[in-house]
């Protein structure tokens, strides 16, 4: 598999935003006083080259052609963009701001605060054949567990583990010291896409929200759609968080982290029915070919849970008109509940209820 350079082979839409540091903010939210790095029609497609934070993170050296060459990979197999970026997140504030490379905002014409942004995800291209799953700083599920103390001491401050991706990139595996692989099936998706919140002060990137952000539902791959409240005019549509596959809760706290060429569709759903269903929510859900997705968050899994059904309950009743009780013993029948991630501030759940059962 070729490098997929900045700026080189397919890029199939005629806007495009490649990483840099004029087009992205480290760990922060756009605001909405923040200029557009691209504008948009209403139903137009943007192309993204994103770029994953690993490698250039300052507790990983914040030099990716210095990081990724302890595994062996050479300069020249590092992209461009991601080189050009060595030292900018060493600018980051911490603890307030994310770990992610965040690309935007894009300003998207009509977009009016109660309407909906419908993000289409058209295309998604593997821009490297490896990237990097991390547990660090005591984030992951198994904090105090793994990783485990150095020589008595204290724990090591991150963990990162190389991941590839095989010939055939369809699956991609875990190389161990046993010299045993571990193999998986590649599922792209972007783990972060939002729009810009209404307050003024710059949020991290970390927590996902109303705003949607880093939600990181596994399911919102190539086909899918994500439906997003709009806060502020405009939107301010922002990406970032490019995963190669991600399990639901992300228990490490984070995937298969590498970066993706990601081709999007925005269009503004202004009709009564979706304005009147984004108020009700007041949070994101999501279409695949055959499920709609409800989100939530909550500070635990009982929370993101109990409001996850709460916003279920919610959107059956709105799609079906029937009452709530009927709509709670509907989703206690025929939906799954899933935690999506546990390790991003708040702990997300997502429900999947399949399109056709709301159909009748």
């Amino acid at each position: 598999m070729k490098l997929l350079q900045p700026g080189q082979g397919d890029i199939p839409a005629s806007t495009y935003v490649r990483a840099s540091a004029d087009t992205l903010r480290w760990g922060r939210l756009p605001t909405p006083g923040t200029t557009p790095v691209a504008r948009l029609a209403d139903g137009d497609a943007i192309t993204f080259d994103t770029v994953s934070h690993e490698g250039l993170l300052g507790d990983q050296g914040a030099d990716a052609v210095e990081f990724f060459g302890g595994w062996g990979i050479g300069a020249d197999d590092v992209l461009d963009d991601v080189r050009d970026l060595a030292g900018t997140a060493l600018g980051r504030e911490l603890p307030h701001d994310g770990p992610h490379a965040v690309l935007g905002p894009v300003e998207v014409a009509g977009a009016r605060v109660g309407d909906v942004l419908c993000i289409e995800t058209l295309d998604l291209a593997y821009r490297a054949p490896y990237g990097i799953v991390s547990n660090r700083h005591g984030r992951g599920v198994l904090a105090g567990e793994l990783p485990r103390p150095v020589d008595g001491g204290e724990p090591p401050a991150v963990v990162s583990t190389l991941a590839r991706v095989d010939d055939d990139e369809r699956r991609g595996r875990i190389e161990t010291a046993s010299g045993h692989a571990l193999r998986f099936d590649l599922r792209p998706f972007l783990g972060l896409v939002g729009v810009t919140p209404a307050d003024p002060d710059a949020a991290s990137s970390t927590p996902p929200g109303a705003h949607g952000g880093n939600l990181d539902v596994r399911h919102l791959g190539a086909g899918s759609r994500l439906l997003l409240p709009v806060q502020v005019d405009g939107a301010g549509l922002y990406v970032s968080d490019p995963h190669f596959a991600q399990g639901n809760g992300e228990v490490a706290l984070t995937a298969f982290e590498a970066p993706l060429r990601a081709t999007l569709r925005a269009s503004v759903w202004s009709g009564t029915d979706a304005r009147r269903l984004a108020a009700v929510l007041q949070a994101p859900w999501g279409e695949t070919r055959t499920h709609t997705i409800v989100i939530a968050v909550g500070a635990t899994v009982d929370e993101a849970l109990r409001q996850c059904v709460r916003n279920a309950v919610a959107l059956v009743v709105d799609r079906t008109g029937v009452d709530e009780q009927s709509a709670l013993a509907f989703l206690s029948a025929a939906a799954d509940f899933e935690v999506s991630q546990a390790v991003n501030l708040v702990v997300g759940v997502h429900c999947l209820i399949r399109t056709t059962d709301l159909d009748g």
